[in-house]
């Protein structure tokens, strides 16, 4: 087993050292942060994510995992590094090197036998060479030491199950020594492993994440046509997915994707083809169609109402997808200030994502609006006028139909994630609204429902 230092504990690399603990080896995390270094050694995980802290627990017990803010004591005599720090967007769509640079001189300085660097975080094609490159500049000790492509393919929600149990490791390597230590490094894990040259590897990623974007856009395109046309996106999806050259994954249609990959890696795809002067038309129709996806409910139900001003609206989900408490480009962030600004009283709900969330936008008063965190879907339910679906919690799936009617003073929804089926919806007097189907007609219930109102308004 090996002595391995992982640079950085976001979700790349702290995922990445729990596992490479689990498996077996020496791991020690280095953070910048002294109280998240402190919190995880204690066994508390900075990050939401599925059995991740229970792992970490258990390989801190075992003496196999620590944790530390010592760069240079971390790294002076690892057989190898594993880089996993953020590479966040920059304004123009690139990839912010700066935390990788950083570390790479750290790991100059610091290394004082043979070592192998592995680069996890995505980053451009070529960076690889690059960071090789500047760890060489800035070498104190007579050592070898080589650079490594490594990218990570794992989900957040399931991170710590899609890195023991990959359907493949994809490693970039320079020479025969840097591809063998890698492969030992992974051969407890007994999973495929590709082997390629670094630059094929660093593409691999990026190719890989913007081809889902892209399934993800087309289907939502799809949709958006079926709706149009008369067609039901849902029979569409079941009739595609059996042909197995197209799959049944990534095929759902709804409002776009967030998180911290895709909008990030399809803008830099696109930003590095344009520095090499070439348009990668497919991507950019994703990026295009995915920005305007994240409000289409927005504009469904302003083209239904006079107005949200002054109407409790309630909001179920915050975060991009269920299982994570990451809100990094998600459609509340699109909508909620767009519901604010018209005057609406707020009231959301998310099982995990409320913390992240309310750094954005606090609870309180916003402009002519005001957010309220709900502590359960029912509480942001009741009495109010509309209902938006952003995020598909086993929590808010748990809301029957008939919830809607009952809590709701207009049981009126717009659904992101295509939770229900349009007919139990409308038997259940509920106005719906979802992605690529019919809506509901107004029923009789949801009419008799209103007139109860009514009545009871003037008593």
């Amino acid at each position: 087993m090996f002595k391995i230092a992982v640079a950085g504990t976001g979700y790349v690399g702290l995922v990445a050292g729990v596992c490479l603990a689990e498996v077996g080896h020496q791991v020690i995390c280095v953070d910048v942060d002294e109280n998240k270094v402190n919190a995880m050694k204690s066994g508390l995980s900075p990050i939401y994510e599925v059995n991740l802290e229970a792992l970490m627990q258990k390989n801190i017990a075992a003496g196999r995992i620590d944790f530390t803010t010592d760069y240079q004591d971390a790294y002076k005599d690892a057989d190898a590094i594993f880089i996993g720090v953020g590479t966040p967007e920059q304004p123009d769509g690139s990839a912010n090197l700066a935390n990788i640079a950083t570390v790479a001189r750290q790991i100059a300085e610091s290394i004082r036998k043979d070592c192998l660097v592995i680069v996890k975080s995505t980053v451009p094609v070529g960076t690889n060479d690059k960071v090789e490159q500047f760890i060489h500049d800035f070498l104190v000790h007579d050592v070898k030491v080589e650079v490594a492509s490594n990218p990570e393919f794992l989900a957040q929600g399931s991170a710590v199950h899609d890195t023991l149990h990959a359907e493949r490791i994809i490693i970039g390597t320079a020479s025969k020594w840097a591809e063998e230590l890698l492969m030992e490094i992974y051969e407890p894990f007994r999973l495929p492993i590709v082997s390629v040259t670094r630059r094929s590897a660093e593409m691999i990623k990026y190719a890989s994440n913007d081809f889902l974007a892209l399934k993800i856009s087309y289907m939502n395109d799809i949709a958006n046509l079926c709706e149009r046309v008369g067609a039901d996106i849902q029979d569409v999806i079941e009739g595609m997915s059996f042909d197995t050259r197209i799959g049944s994954r990534f095929l759902k249609a709804g409002i776009g994707y967030g998180g911290s990959c895709f909008p990030k890696d399809t803008k830099a795809l696109q930003y590095m083809a344009r520095q090499h002067g070439y348009e990668l038309r497919t991507v950019s129709a994703a990026i295009d169609v995915n920005h305007d996806q994240k409000t289409i409910l927005y504009h469904k139900a302003s083209a239904r109402l006079i107005t949200f001003n002054g109407l409790k609206v309630a909001v179920l989900g915050l975060t991009f997808k269920p299982g994570t408490d990451d809100v990094r480009e998600a459609a509340s962030l699109a909508n909620v200030p767009l519901l604010l600004d018209q005057g609406a009283d707020v009231y959301a709900f998310d099982p995990a994502g409320t913390l992240n969330f309310s750094k954005h936008f606090p609870e309180g008063e916003h402009g002519n609006g005001r957010l309220t965190f709900a502590t359960n879907a029912m509480e942001a339910l009741e009495a109010a006028n509309v209902c938006f679906i952003f995020t598909e919690w086993d929590e808010i799936k748990a809301v029957s139909p008939v919830d809607y009617n009952q809590r709701m003073r207009t049981p009126l929804v717009f659904d992101g994630r295509n939770l229900y089926e349009v007919e139990a919806m409308e038997q259940a007097g509920v106005e719906y609204y979802s992605i690529g189907r019919n809506s509901t007609r107004r029923s009789r219930a949801k009419e008799s429902k209103e007139s109860e109102y009514q009545t009871a308004r003037h008593e």
